[in-house]
């Protein structure tokens, strides 16, 4: 038999229900192998692959234990781990769902999917060493359910998942990481510095296939940027803002300036 094309493994991969499963698969999947970039792939039912836990709740209806106490410690590792299980679903989502891209595009959000599944699995393993699992936590779905969003418009998908939703994720890290050093958890910051570091770089991706687009369509990327953000209901981002991170991830001063006046 022969072995599907990675589009088509990502897919297969995508409707896996088990989460330390589905990261052990993408980090298996061989994201060198020949691709299909032009195949229009039907979508199955069901998407994304999900576990039982943790339950899905509104995002305001959250509560965690003290950061005081290793529950509280735990739940925040949690909610990291269950941001780094979505953006395994996110970038295999990606690698299926929109044909007709260059190739370099695919073997980019493979090459993330496969980083994303290493965040998930070096938080889990954290989280076992600390008597945890992921699912022990409730936690909110607002990453796919943009994904959800912006499933027929790939111009929209890359402007406001990884340059907006993940991106978020470039700023919130240095304070997330100063509590979790604070509440003793140095292990938890060494992990934090590896995500941040490669997160810069599935910004920058965002960013380049973002103006590949722009430029294939005539737009101009920053005017474009605030209509899609608009028309999808993104999130209006606040202060503060890790710059340095942002223009490591190649923002450019003009989209930067755009993010400081108006939070998008």
């Amino acid at each position: 038999m022969t072995p599907p094309t990675p589009r088509h493994a990502a897919l297969d991969i995508l409707r896996i229900t088990d989460a330390p499963v589905k990261a052990a698969a993408t980090l298996a999947l061989d994201a060198s192998a020949p691709l299909d970039c032009d195949a229009a792939i039907q979508e199955p039912p069901g998407l994304p692959g999900r576990p039982e836990r943790p339950r899905l709740v509104a995002h305001t209806s959250l509560k965690s234990p003290p950061l005081s106490t290793p529950a509280g410690v735990a739940a925040l590792l949690h909610a990291i781990a269950h941001i780094e299980f979505n953006a395994i679903n996110l970038a295999l989502d990606v690698c299926w769902r929109f044909p007709g891209m260059p190739e370099a595009f695919y073997r980019d959000w493979l090459h993330i999917a496969q980083e994303e599944a290493t965040h998930f699995t070096l938080l889990r393993e954290h989280l076992l060493s600390m008597g945890f699992d992921y699912g022990d936590f409730d936690a909110h779905n607002a990453l796919w359910d943009m994904a959800e969003r912006t499933r027929h418009d790939i111009l929209a998908r890359i402007a406001l998942v990884p340059r907006t939703l993940e991106a978020r994720g470039l700023d919130a890290s240095p304070a997330v990481k100063r509590k979790l050093i604070g509440a003793g958890d140095r292990r938890a910051g060494e992990i934090l510095d590896v995500i941040l570091r490669d997160e810069i770089g599935h910004v920058a991706a965002g960013n380049r296939w973002y103006r590949h687009l722009c430029d294939e369509r005539g737009l101009d990327p920053v005017a474009t940027y605030a209509e899609l953000a608009a028309r999808y209901e993104a999130p209006r981002l606040r202060a503060p803002f890790n710059l340095e991170a942002r223009r490591q991830a190649g923002l450019s001063q003009a989209e930067l300036d755009a993010l400081q006046h108006g939070g998008r």
